[in-house]
Formats: C-alpha cells, sequence, structure tokens
C-alpha cells in the first residue's frame, strides 16, 4: 500500500503549499490531483494548522473549515484561528506548521478533510485515501447528531451514533466521540462503561481535560472521591480557564463536600 505524503499538490482551486504571503509569480494553480508518495522524514509531522478568520476569510467560510478540522484533527495536531496570512482573494486560506506552507482557497468539507489526510500520511491507494477522507467527515457529522441529541436530553439516541462514528474508525477526532459517549453512557447510568470510554479517551489523549472531567464524573459516580479529585486537578492543571467555569466550580463544590466528611473521620 502507498504512503500518502505530506501535500503537495490539489485539484483545483486549491494552490500547492508555499511559504506564508507567496507573491502572484510563484502562486501558480495545479490543475490535477494528486497526493504523491514519499517517505517520511523528521521534518514530515504536521503539527499545527492556522486558519485565517479575518473579515475576508471569514466571508468566504472560514469559520466552518476551523470548525471541520478541529473536528476531525487527531490530538497529536492542533488547530488554531490566526490573523491575515494574506493572499486574501484567495481564501479560506490556512498555514501549515512547522513546513511554514500556504494552502488557499479550502472552502469545502472535502477539501478541508484531504488537507488533514494529507497532514497525517494517512496509508492508501486513491480510492482509500478518499474513502478513509469520506468516513471521517462521515463520523464528524454522526458526533454532530449525537450531540445534538444529547442536548434534547436523547442519550439512547446519542450513543447509538457515537458508535457508529467510532466503528467508521475515523483518521481523527476519536477521542472526542469516546469524551462524549462517556458522557451519554454516565446520564444513562452506565458507570462502568462511561468509566471505559473516558479511559480511552485519555489513552488516545492524554492532554484532554474535557477527557479528565469525564474520568471524575464516572469516579464521582462510582464514589470514588479521591480518584475524582485527582482527575478534575487534572484537568484543571491543563485547562486553567475551567476555574470560570459554572459547571466545573458546581462539581468541585459537590465534591468538596463528599470529600469532607472522609477527611474529618
Amino acid at each position: 500500500m502507498k504512503k500518502a505524503g505530506l501535500i503537495t499538490s490539489f485539484s483545483p482551486p486549491f494552490f500547492p503549499l508555499l511559504p506564508i504571503l507567496p507573491t502572484a509569480k510563484n502562486l501558480t494553480k495545479i490543475t490535477t490531483i494528486k497526493i504523491k508518495a514519499s517517505s517520511t522524514t523528521d521534518n514530515s509531522t504536521v503539527e499545527e494548522i492556522r486558519v485565517c478568520t479575518n473579515r475576508t476569510c471569514r466571508r468566504q467560510g472560514s469559520l466552518d473549515i476551523l470548525q471541520i478540522l478541529s473536528g476531525i484533527s487527531p490530538p497529536s495536531l492542533s488547530v488554531n484561528s490566526c490573523g491575515c496570512l494574506g493572499r486574501c482573494g484567495a481564501g479560506p486560506n490556512v498555514f501549515v506548521l512547522p513546513q511554514g506552507v500556504f494552502v488557499g482557497h479550502c472552502g469545502t468539507a472535502s477539501k478541508a478533510a484531504h488537507l488533514m489526510a494529507s497532514s497525517l500520511l494517512v496509508y492508501g491507494d486513491d480510492g482509500e485515501f478518499e474513502r478513509s477522507c469520506r468516513e471521517c467527515l462521515e463520523a464528524l457529522a454522526l458526533r454532530k447528531r449525537a450531540e445534538d441529541e444529547m442536548e434534547k436530553g436523547n442519550f439512547d439516541k446519542a450513543l447509538v451514533l457515537l458508535s457508529q462514528a467510532i466503528d467508521l474508525k475515523p483518521f481523527g477526532g476519536v477521542h472526542i466521540m469516546y469524551k462524549s459517549r462517556s458522557t451519554a453512557r454516565l446520564a444513562m447510568g452506565n458507570i462502568s462503561e462511561a468509566l471505559e470510554d473516558a479511559k480511552e479517551a485519555l489513552r488516545l489523549a492524554p492532554k484532554y481535560s474535557q477527557a479528565y472531567i469525564c474520568h471524575g464524573d464516572a469516579l464521582m459516580a462510582m464514589e470514588q472521591f479521591d480518584g475524582a479529585d485527582k482527575s478534575y486537578a487534572m484537568a484543571l492543571e491543563l485547562e486553567p480557564s475551567l476555574r470560570r467555569s459554572m459547571s466545573f466550580k458546581a462539581r468541585i463544590a459537590v465534591l468538596q463536600e463528599k470529600l469532607t466528611p472522609a477527611n474529618s473521620a
């Protein structure tokens, strides 16, 4: 099987990867799609994708692209918004690091998935590569539907949708699916399964603060308060802004009530 190398060309209207702020002279359109196979080198790993959310790119749909890339990204690759990257007429524009390359016209879900898959060096021939991109987007859509069902209190439907999303084996975003399924299972009273899903989310993403919260919630339900305390503390260490979260403050308040009698005994 071939291994797709770091993006070297795109179908129209993509531009090839170029240093940031490219000039009109070196901004040549590629008219055929070809993800070229290449061997992995030390500098081939993409660590961050930045999406311009400045006014022009925002009008061209960059906020949607930011959301899609964030949803299909593995924990090893961060996706962040940024200011203007230049070439405003070529937006939505993204910038790949540490390679320092510019991609223009990344304006559809399919192109965002191609960018992510190529950045991750996804294996497969052209057909397998396309299928991986398609299934990753399908899994993201299932997760979004599941989150909508959870907001309505339909945790059983959410559980089915999240399980379907995980079964697709997408190349990114799986840790979020396990975290969400942990929440759904806990709400349904399936505490041990909720804990297992939280553990799996943490295995995939050891620095995922929301998974530590789910882990703590499951331990709280099991009345393992010391363990829950450690999980919440780790979540706060990873994401200090949780101090301002009302829901997180409520968790800590309940935990302190449970810990106080144990500490005084």
